[in-house]
């Protein structure tokens, strides 16, 4: 059985920075169980007494993204006379910044969230890739920054949604047996193509829980191994005669996945810029 730690992430802001790092952190610890409070957008003194008072309840680990030096006192000696660690996770890196830069940061509550050029571009990406899901709006592939395909079960949508948040319009196009692969993605020249596979083993046991979630009795070829593995022979066979790229998602998960396309998109990018970064 594992043992638990209760984790107190405390932010200022919208706290994704302090659940990705505490997450990171403990998925080292195979035997512990993390058990997170999270503290989002705590600006004010009464706000922050309320979590001092969670973290009496329940010690544990804390950590914290306060740009107001006046919380960060307060969090810090009261954790100090309870006992608790307490770490303040931007504080390194700020140093870091500042000896380099020779200068001072200058504090902004949620700094990172701005309503800029990139994140205007990150909701158009957004837009994009739910409008062209699944093989929606096919003529409007051309468009994409990147086209993932694949047969059912192998985390197209997922991926794509992912990577619009990170700024690339991604489509989605399905492959499905017995019907033709359509013309608007074979003829795709500028966008990024790449074809999503997964072990037959892993496709059955997806296709299998999402079936019988839906009550649906004759599970037929949908769920047969052999039939599978002809999809996937398939998809092989598909990408090789375009030059496609592929990835296997068997063991990997969604960001796992979508670094991978990141790194060819940006590749692609490269090459079509005439060996430019772009």
């Amino acid at each position: 059985m594992k043992s638990y730690v209760h984790l107190h992430l405390i932010s200022d802001s919208t706290g994704e920075t302090l659940i990705a790092v505490g997450r990171a952190a403990a998925a080292q610890y195979v035997s512990v169980r993390a058990v997170e409070h999270v503290y989002p957008l705590i600006r004010s003194t009464k706000q922050l007494e309320r979590v001092l008072n969670e973290i009496e309840i329940s010690p544990g680990i804390v950590l914290y993204t306060l740009v107001s030096p006046e919380l960060v006192e307060r969090l810090e000696q009261h954790c100090e006379a309870i006992g608790a660690p307490c770490v303040s996770v931007l504080s390194p890196v700020l140093n870091i910044f500042r000896s380099y830069l020779g200068t001072e940061s200058t504090p902004r509550v949620g700094g990172q969230h701005v309503l800029d050029s990139d994140y205007f571009r990150r909701i158009d990406a957004l837009n994009y890739t739910l409008v062209h899901d699944d093989g929606q709006n096919l003529h409007g592939l051309k468009d994409a920054d990147v086209v993932l395909t694949g047969i059912s079960r192998t985390s197209k949508t997922p991926t794509s949604i992912y990577l619009a948040n990170r700024g690339i319009k991604a489509a989605n196009v399905p492959l499905i047996p017995s019907i033709p692969v359509p013309a608007e993605l074979e003829e795709l020249r500028g966008p990024l193509v790449v074809g999503l596979l997964a072990s037959p083993e892993r496709i059955v046991q997806i296709r299998q829980n999402r079936v019988l979630t839906m009550g649906a009795a004759d599970l037929g070829a949908y769920v047969d191994k052999a039939a599978v593995a002809e999809e996937i022979a398939y998809t092989r066979k598909l990408c090789a005669r375009h030059g496609w790229p592929m990835i296997d998602v068997t063991r990997r998960s969604i960001e796992e996945t979508a670094a991978a396309i990141m790194a060819l998109y940006r590749e692609k990018r490269t090459a079509d810029d005439g060996g430019l970064e772009p």
